[in-house]
């Protein structure tokens, strides 16, 4: 099994405000969405290395290479999932609820760090 990070990038923008209600249902759509991968087995710890191969899902499944982002765009956050392949990360990067309010996630084959 292989790992791979999903780096979570966002648009600042300071004008975007969600009411008490939407947050909560920003917030269930990420818990269900993890609670997904978590109960498959694919989610494992983050620590260590990114490697320079792989891909930035966005909204409507498009699929570009490398992980070049644009100077406006900012990681928000991200974590590390368990699959066989790189393809099979972005198949779960492509189920993030991050899209819904105009970001993008990348998917970055991590290189385990030997002691």
């Amino acid at each position: 099994m292989n790992e791979f990070s999903l780096i979570f990038r966002n648009e600042q923008n300071p004008d975007v405000q969600f009411s008490p209600e939407q947050m909560q249902e920003i917030l269930k759509q990420w818990h269900d969405w993890m609670g997904g991968m978590a109960a498959q087995n694919k989610m494992a710890n983050p620590g260590n290395r990114l490697a320079f191969e792989g891909a930035v899902v966005r909204k409507n499944n498009v699929v570009t290479d490398g992980p070049y982002a644009e100077i406006k765009e900012m990681i928000s956050g991200y974590i590390v999932v368990q699959t066989e392949t790189l393809a099979e990360a972005i198949e779960l990067a492509k189920g993030c609820p991050i899209y819904n309010a105009g970001g993008c996630v990348e998917v970055r084959s991590i290189i385990p760090m030997s002691m």
